[in-house]
């Protein structure tokens, strides 16, 4: 194992310490496959370890009597999160962000450059601007329900591509080959439905936030899973905070006298995907999404539009729901 100890650079003491007042500590972890590198700000010290389990026991061990207000990890597949996990149990309070936040951070301080070390001294910058809302710990089965929820993605796209593959075929082998993969495809999604199934059924909190969303019109039980593993805020935030997170929220785009067209970007798109074809049938067998969307169409919207603002309705719905743990009331709703 790798362990890089590298003392702080000598900067000036920042005013707080020369007030005699300790300051807060923040800590940025840049993760890779095979290595952890870390710092500590303010003080500027950075250590490197392996990314393993002697790996993250050292950061551990490193950072406990430190204590820091927040660590800020990247998000990085499923490399951070044995680390992200180990350190919330460990009691210390960690922020996972998105890497393209990060570096656009990088950009506006001027960063162009980037080395490991150089990630882990901006996120540690990151954590000390105190906007980042820090994760909560997770469920014993919380990583295998995403990892068989992420499977059961990769599945369904692989299905579809052989489906495709299947059209315009002439050559009968062919056509068997190609189909034999596609009923070897379909038992694994049947499988991985069932175990999904299984995982949500054997936790309270899933099986009532399942149970609450499967209660309304339009959601069935793919869309259910989807939105408890990829949507633990939903219930915890606000309307605003949660159309944002997965990206059905209108940007202004305004300046000066230019009042650009309001549009949605960002969040996470297979909870997007996954609402929108849950709003497709919502609009026909959802009495008040039907009413809502009947309104903005009377109104001349296109559909496109029609279709976010009953993504962004339904969100707010659900989230009303899971938050005071009531099932569908359409004179409530």
């Amino acid at each position: 194992m790798t362990d890089d100890v590298q003392p702080p650079p000598a900067t000036p003491a920042p005013a707080a310490a020369a007030a005699g007042v300790a300051a807060p500590m923040h800590v940025g972890i840049d993760v890779s496959k095979a290595r952890l590198d870390l710092c500590v700000r303010p003080s500027g010290q950075t250590i490197a370890v392996d990314n393993d389990d002697a790996g993250v026991k050292r950061v551990i061990e490193f950072l406990a009597p430190l204590a820091p207000a927040l660590i800020v990890v990247e998000a990085t597949g499923r490399y951070h999160r044995r680390l992200a996990a180990d350190l919330l149990e460990a009691g210390l309070r960690v922020a996972v962000v998105n890497p393209r936040q990060a570096r656009d951070f990088a950009r506006a301080l001027g960063m162009l450059a980037k080395t490991d070390v150089i990630d882990a001294r901006v996120l540690a910058q990151f954590a000390a601007v105190g906007h980042l809302r820090p994760c909560e710990r997770q469920p014993a089965n919380r990583a295998a329900l995403d990892e068989r929820v992420t499977r059961r993605r990769q599945v369904v796209h692989m299905l579809v591509m052989e489906k495709n593959r299947l059209e315009g075929l002439r050559d009968k082998l062919t056509i068997r080959s190609v189909k034999r993969v596609i009923r070897v495809l379909e038992q694994q999604r049947e499988e991985l439905d069932r175990q999904i199934a299984e995982l949500i059924e054997g936790d309270d909190d899933w099986r009532g936030r399942h149970e609450i969303l499967t209660s309304v019109p339009g959601v069935g039980d793919t869309t259910a899973n989807l939105l408890v593993t990829e949507l633990p805020e939903l219930g915890r935030v606000n309307r605003a905070q949660l159309a944002a997170l997965v990206g059905v929220a209108p940007v202004n785009r305004d300046s000066g006298q230019m009042r650009g067209t309001r549009a949605c970007f960002g969040g996470r798109p297979h909870v997007r995907a996954a609402l929108y074809m849950s709003i497709i049938s919502a609009i026909r067998f959802n009495p008040l999404i039907k009413a809502f969307a009947a309104r903005l169409t009377a109104r001349g919207k296109p559909f496109k539009l029609v279709a976010t603002a009953c993504m962004h309705k339904m969100l707010t719905i659900l989230n009303v729901m899971i938050r005071d743990g009531k099932t569908w009331n359409p004179q409530a709703a």
